[in-house]
């Protein structure tokens, strides 16, 4: 069974170290401010020294809480040799930059996922806010929630967002190979979905406490054992492909269902088994959700009015406001899949455009 500890040896608070056997341990690194609590972030051994995959949130409370968590392990950022990022978000890829700095690690990072960072890094902060307000009037959204975004560009902000100067990858993930960590086999699986450059990472050894399976699986976000992961639109402002998310993520679901991992390692919640029920699971999920929108299109409505009658985990009246624009982002990635599928068209004749069932 896996160990944990809650204190570093100083005493000092740390998050919950848990050994997983085989050389991999996870450390809990809060999320400030976040109802996810914390992310999982994994220090595996490998023959050149310790790797981090995933690093948590730039924040100093969240840097205390990796380092004390690293010297419960016997180590520290300065001995970290790579940092593997299963995805750009600041939640996960926050803190590479930090950790690189004090120990000249290597980071990688799929291709797709670094060119976000690195649009995100040339673009002036104010374009964010042009971007999203751009974007949510497309959607139909009211001018009432437009307008702090409006009242924010108009008076320079925007250098507050999140994630807007995240460390630049140094190696790519390719899909398919073994990164380079001596004395360990992990494979890239790219499954894309969450975001365009969202990895998995096999671990292709025998589980150490002999379950049966084929290796374990760093899952990121791409498979949790109890939510379902964000899938929206892609944001970028210098791309306007109209891409398919939520059809990616489903592909790449049953992808990793193949693998059948004798253990799944997420970035959230908790370790667990069971990945190919995990994974029928968020399948039907996502075909009940998609049917469910085919009866709200009865009537034409914009991707605003359709996050507003979509089910929650709350009403929408007390969604606050940051959560809502995540929402009409989902709203519009399974409105695009019901359209590519031919269940759903654009209506004609709509500003802002409404979708109608087919």
């Amino acid at each position: 069974m896996p160990s944990t500890t809650d204190e570093a040896p100083d005493g000092l608070s740390a998050p919950r170290v848990t050994d997983h056997g085989g050389g991999v341990r996870s450390l809990r690194v809060p999320i400030p401010d976040n109802p996810l609590g914390h992310t999982l972030v994994y220090l595996l051994d490998t023959d050149r020294g310790p790797v981090l995959v995933d690093t948590g949130w730039d924040d100093p409370t969240s840097w205390e809480t990796l380092t004390a968590g690293l010297a419960a392990c016997g180590t520290s950022a300065a001995q970290i040799h790579g940092v593997v990022v299963t995805h750009h978000h600041p939640d996960h890829h926050g803190l590479s930059g930090r950790v690189r700095e004090e120990s000249g690690a290597w980071i990688a990072m799929h291709a797709a996922d670094a060119t976000v960072v690195r649009r995100t890094r040339e673009a002036e902060p104010g374009l964010w806010l042009d971007y999203l307000a751009g974007k949510l009037e497309r959607a139909g959204a009211p001018e009432a929630h437009i307008a702090p975004l409006r009242a924010a560009r108009a008076s320079g902000g925007g250098g507050g967002l999140p994630g807007l100067r995240p460390a630049l990858p140094d190696r790519e993930i390719v899909p398919g190979e073994l990164l380079d960590l001596a004395g360990r086999r992990l494979r890239a699986v790219w499954t894309p979905g969450h975001t365009p450059g969202h990895v998995c990472l096999h671990l292709e050894e025998a589980h150490p406490a002999g379950r049966p399976g084929n290796g374990r699986l760093f899952s990121g976000d791409h498979l949790l054992p109890g939510i379902t992961p964000h899938i929206g639109l892609y944001e970028d402002p210098d791309d306007a492909a109209v891409t398919d998310p939520l059809g990616d993520y489903l592909d790449s679901l049953e992808r990793v269902g193949r693998l059948a991992p004798a253990e799944v390692l997420p970035a959230h919640q908790h370790v667990f088994t069971g990945a190919g029920d995990r994974v029928r699971e968020l399948l039907a999920h996502h075909e009940q959700r998609l049917t469910g929108l085919l009866t709200l299109l009865a009537e034409p409505l914009t991707a605003w009015q359709v996050a507003e009658r979509m089910e929650w985990n709350r009403p929408w009246d007390r969604i606050p406001y940051g959560s809502r624009n995540i929402a009409v982002s989902e709203a519009e990635a399974h409105l695009r899949r019901l359209v590519k599928l031919g269940r759903a068209e654009v209506a004609a004749g709509g500003d802002p455009a409404r979708y109608v069932a087919v």
